[in-house]
């Protein structure tokens, strides 16, 4: 017999929700919320869809997030089995988004149906912010909720994310934050020519060689307890004409800091143009900050985590600050306490994307626990 969250989850793989394309996952969702007594609220932003549904009238609100979108499956013939037709083969759900991140969802709405049936008076207010713009450019999101919440004079005092976070056993680790991240787009400018003539031209590739090492080497910082070092990585380089015989006007670079709390935005922007400044080079630099790190000590949220994963799995997890972005990002700035719990992150972004079965109903007996510990009256 299919458990509650393994069908729940076969039904959202079904649905090709590739960024930003909703289709139908989250009225799905909300269909099964509003049997519960759950008020939904719709929420479109330009082309997104969002879905912010909650239970109760007062008090501190616990809420679950997550998005219905998935990354493109790439070449569907490199899969096993058709990405967007849920199969369970020796005790593993494969589909595109059953770890990143369908799974979660089915485990978080069928662990509300548990709660809501086992503690229909419980105390404050448990709700769901989902969305289909994550894996995307998250413009039109959770950024656009929370800022429509908060608008609202509404405040969410803890918020479970249900990224996958997990490494070798569900459970093992818990993110309680993230490292900031910030995107950079650089040009050099040279002088076009014939390779023959290299004392006409200027070459940018070679002219930014230098200043590409010393940003690669550069120590930004220690990191501390919580963060690692941050790092700088060039993601792109594209230069040239397509000819073999033509030095390239220009050079555009793009790169990416995953800093920790040690620096500032503002920092790493002045050390990013002073090294280039002192090599001389003529160019246009801009940044888009994609977050701020985030991070949420022991207290009441880490605490109703930590605890339901040794309840349910029997041992103490990790918690971890490593890996990238996430829309938690998005909630932390408002004051809000944010953990990220989810199955194991192998397989994300993979062909052959899946998650145990064993795996979703743990996971589910967890999120059913982390409501208690913070929702069911004291007794």
């Amino acid at each position: 017999m299919t458990s509650p969250t393994l069908a729940l989850a076969e039904q959202l793989i079904a649905r090709p929700s590739v960024t930003p394309d909703d289709q139908g996952c989250q009225q799905l969702m909300a269909e099964r919320l509003g049997e519960l007594g759950f008020t939904n609220q719709p929420l479109r932003f330009e082309d997104v869809d969002n879905l912010w549904s909650v239970h109760g009238d007062s008090g501190p609100l616990l809420v679950f997030a997550g998005h219905t979108d998935v990354v493109p499956t790439g070449d569907d013939s490199h899969w096993t089995f058709p990405p967007f037709e849920p199969t369970v083969h020796e005790g593993f759900l494969f589909g595109r988004g059953a770890a990143d991140m369908k799974g979660s969802l089915a485990a978080m709405v069928v662990a509300a149906e548990r709660f809501i049936r086992d503690v229909p008076e419980h105390q404050g207010r448990l709700a769901f912010l989902i969305t289909s713009d994550e894996e995307g450019d998250a413009y039109h999101g959770t950024e656009k909720v929370v800022q429509w919440l908060t608008d609202k004079g509404e405040q969410i005092q803890w918020a479970v994310v249900g990224e996958p976070s997990s490494t070798d056993e569900v459970g093992d680790v818990i993110k309680n934050g993230r490292r900031g991240s910030m995107l950079g787009y650089l040009t050099i400018k040279g002088v076009q020519g014939h390779v023959a003539y290299p004392h006409l031209a200027k070459n940018p590739v070679h002219l930014v060689a230098p200043a590409i090492a010393a940003l690669s080497t550069e120590v930004w910082d220690e990191g501390n307890d919580f963060f690692p070092a941050t790092s700088f990585q060039i993601s792109n380089i594209q230069s040239g004409t397509g000819a073999t015989n033509v030095i390239p006007g220009t050079a555009n670079i793009k790169c990416s800091f995953r800093f920790s709390t040690e620096v500032t935005v503002e920092q790493l922007q002045a050390r990013t143009r002073a090294i280039l400044d002192a090599h001389d080079l003529d160019y246009d630099l801009e940044f888009e900050v994609k977050g701020q790190p985030f991070l949420t000590e022991r207290g009441a949220l880490v605490q109703a985590a930590t605890q339901a994963v040794k309840d349910v799995r029997g041992f103490e997890t990790v918690l971890s600050t490593a890996g990238g972005t996430s829309d938690g990002r998005f909630i932390a700035p408002t004051g809000a306490q944010v953990v990220e719990l989810g199955p194991i992150n192998a397989t994300i972004h993979k062909v052959n994307e899946c998650v145990r079965v064993d795996d979703l109903e743990k996971l589910t007996d967890m999120y059913y626990n982390i409501m208690v510990n913070l929702l069911a009256p004291q007794r």
